[in-house]
């Protein structure tokens, strides 16, 4: 595989991971050597409450270019996502989840996606979820249905969690105000305010082998709701 972008980094935010953590940076570095010149991996560990702490810091002590950011208290998806782009130091920030449900080789297609249309942000469309039909169903009106409405917010899979950022985009948004799930939502309709340049790509999404999803949780979905609508205030 040649190397085709000169530095990448990629944060992973991560919560009671403790199954999936090894693998998935294991295979995150796997890549990186290949396709950047330059390269890091930040584990953002959002205070799980099983083995993922310990698990994470025994990676970064064995793997060259790993480190980890704990929270000692759970700060949520939004949270994770501040932590870890403010962390990150090269000029394109890439970011996944840590669950195992997307396949980092498939970075070569946000980056030759990038190269080919100029973009600032590319950003992942999971063309065949492997989620539950009630997750689909709140995940469209969430992703799709609010952020058009409210926002005009013109992306097709606006919470997949695999996104390609170039780091001035980052630095441009701030503050970011939302919480959990807005605070995408925040980021995107700011830089897409700014002017920034949008691209998108397909790419595949697999079945969770260990662990639980979040992120349709009734007290997460009605905090983001309440948070989404604030934000639509302050933006308005």
């Amino acid at each position: 595989m040649t190397k085709i972008i000169k530095e990448l980094s990629v944060f992973l935010p991560t919560f009671n991971e403790e199954k999936n953590i090894e693998k998935v940076v294991r295979n995150t570095r796997r890549i990186l050597v290949k396709v950047a010149d330059k390269w890091e991996i930040i584990i953002v560990e959002d205070g799980s409450k099983d083995k993922t702490p310990e698990i994470t810091d025994r990676i970064a002590n064995k793997e060259i270019g790993v480190k980890v950011v704990h929270h000692k208290l759970n700060r949520g998806y939004g949270g994770a996502l501040k932590s870890g782009f403010s962390n990150t130091k090269y000029e394109w920030i890439a970011f996944t989840d840590a669950d195992g449900q997307f396949d980092f080789s498939e970075i070569t297609k946000f980056i030759k996606k990038q190269k080919e249309t100029g973009a600032d942000l590319v950003l992942g469309i999971r063309t065949k979820r492997a989620d539950s039909f009630i997750r689909k169903i709140l995940t469209w009106g969430w992703s799709v249905v609010l952020p058009r409405v409210l926002f005009g917010l013109k992306v097709t899979d606006y919470s997949c969690g695999f996104k390609m950022i170039r780091n001035e985009v980052y630095k441009s948004v701030l503050p970011l105000v939302g919480e959990e799930k807005v605070t995408q939502i925040e980021m995107l309709v700011k830089a897409q305010r700014t002017g920034f340049k949008f691209a998108e790509v397909g790419i595949n999404h697999y079945p969770r082998k260990f662990g639980h999803q979040t992120g349709a949780d009734f007290k997460v979905v009605f905090r983001s709701v309440k948070d989404l609508l604030k934000l639509w205030w302050i933006l308005r």
